[in-house]
């Protein structure tokens, strides 16, 4: 009897990490194309550049982590 809740916690803590993931990508990818974007119509404006760059990789080492959080729970 106590495993059922148990199963239903997993289920839930996969559901939002599951979002929580794909929130993390998506970002990921607007700071991408915004960068990509500011690129190609050649404002060169350093420093937009540089905080676009940290929260590309800001955002990506969440979504890494988050990945690594939902892999773990998966094999347990």
């Amino acid at each position: 009897m106590a495993r059922a809740p148990e199963a239903a916690h997993k289920r839930t803590m996969k559901t939002v990490l599951t979002v929580l993931l794909g929130l993390a990508m998506l970002g990921t990818l607007g700071v991408l194309l915004a960068g990509t974007i500011g690129l190609a119509r050649g404002g060169n404006d350093p420093w937009r550049s540089n905080r676009l760059m940290r929260w590309r990789v800001i955002l990506q080492g969440i979504a890494l982590a988050l990945f690594a959080l939902l892999v773990t729970l998966m094999r347990s």
